[in-house]
């Protein structure tokens, strides 16, 4: 038996607002006061879109690209762009590129081993900055495709085509990292100094996408999002979904949940929201930009864009003794309220907090979405298929 419900919307009537240049847009931390303010019904009448906003390390990430043809043909059999392995067995010239890929001759890691300077993400980054990378391609040859080896710059606007396809991006909560041990322990959190020298956290709270529709109420696949300065779209949840995490009163995840998988049109993107990292001593990443619009059909949807800091229980694990040996005890949770003030107390021991996800980033990313819909510029798709939640 469906709900009912005091405001009801459709996409459609939501589209049309917007194409009108009609259309109620708050970003997400605007929508929080607002619920705060007024009540989720209220609320709901009033707004139809919300646009959210995250900034982040996001390491399930990879570029699909195909070189294009020229004689004699080639059939890629391994390919690298600056140094950096790609993977070839696709087709003739497609190949995928992953983010955390280092470069196969890092300077850096000659001389401290462990460490890389260049990897995959900074490739993708100088690609969408519109630089030459150095492609470099061996083959065994065929009949039909007879060159052997293939060695020139190439450009992003040279490629035939090019797309970010991202697995695992946008996670619905994550952990805390400390270090319990009394040596520096090297991880994808960033380096945590020995005896809970630093906890290190990565969310974007009441901005962040999928707590904002923390049940997949509007976004499925083919939902239309900010992707990197382009549009992209979601294809579904992504790798380690977890469709069912105990939640707080709030309907917020305990426990690193939902995921998406992503893609866009590289060659429309943004290097400002598209920028390769490196973690000293785990290795290479990306920084992703990605805004979904959330609209708001009735006032449980408004309820959800409500949320707060405050509501937002992220959980503490120690990355020195536990997380390596495959262990996830959970030391303590702390709401990313009291993360975001910059020390929390954590076993009798005030404790810095440092942040992977850029605040500032996010809200520019949600502020920028909000200006395309308010220009009418940015319409809505309605989810093909729903996203497991419960």
């Amino acid at each position: 038996m469906s709900k009912k419900y005091a405001v009801s919307k459709t996409i459609t009537q939501i589209n049309e607002k917007i194409r009108a240049k009609k259309a109620v847009v708050l970003n997400a931390r605007e929508m929080t006061n607002l619920v705060k303010s007024e009540g989720k019904v209220k609320a709901a009448s009033h707004v139809d879109v919300v646009t959210t906003g995250t900034f982040s390390p996001m390491c399930s990430s990879s570029a699909i690209f195909n070189i294009g043809q020229q004689p004699p043909l080639i059939k890629t059999q391994k390919l690298w762009l600056n140094g950096v392995s790609c993977y070839s067995g696709l087709a003739a010239v497609d190949a995928i590129i992953g983010a955390t890929e280092p470069s196969d001759d890092d300077p850096l890691n000659k001389v401290y081993p462990g460490m890389f300077k260049y990897g995959g993400g900074h490739v993708i980054e100088d690609l969408v900055r519109g630089k030459s990378v150095r492609l470099k391609a061996v083959s065994y040859g065929t009949d039909c495709y007879p060159r052997t080896a293939l060695e020139k710059d190439i450009t992003l606007a040279e490629m035939r085509n090019a797309w970010l396809f991202n697995p695992r991006n946008a996670y619905q909560n994550y952990n805390c990292a400390v270090n319990l041990t009394n040596k520096i322990v090297y991880t994808y959190m960033g380096p945590l100094r020995a005896n809970m020298g630093n906890i290190n956290f990565a969310t974007a709270g009441e901005l962040s996408p999928l707590f904002n529709d923390p049940y997949f109420l509007t976004i499925g696949l083919g939902t239309k999002i900010f992707l990197a300065g382009g549009t992209g779209y979601v294809l579904g949840s992504g790798t380690q979904h977890n469709p069912s995490p105990p939640r707080n009163e709030r309907g917020i995840p305990k426990l690193p949940a939902g995921t998406l998988m992503v893609k866009g049109d590289l060659k429309q993107m943004n290097s400002r929201y598209l920028r390769g990292i490196s973690f000293a001593g785990y290795g290479c990443s990306l920084s992703v930009g990605i805004g979904i619009p959330i609209p708001i059909l009735n006032e449980e949807i408004a309820w959800h864009t409500g949320v707060a800091d405050t509501d937002i229980d992220m959980p503490v694990v120690d990355y020195g003794y536990d997380y390596g040996a495959g262990k996830s005890k959970i030391l303590k949770y702390l709401s990313y309220a009291e993360l975001k003030s910059g020390e929390v107390e954590l076993n009798e021991k005030r404790v810095s907090t440092v942040p992977l996800t850029s605040y500032s980033m996010s809200l520019e990313i949600a502020d920028t979405l909000k200006r395309w819909i308010d220009q009418g510029e940015f319409l809505l798709t309605e989810a093909q298929e729903k996203i497991e939640a419960y």
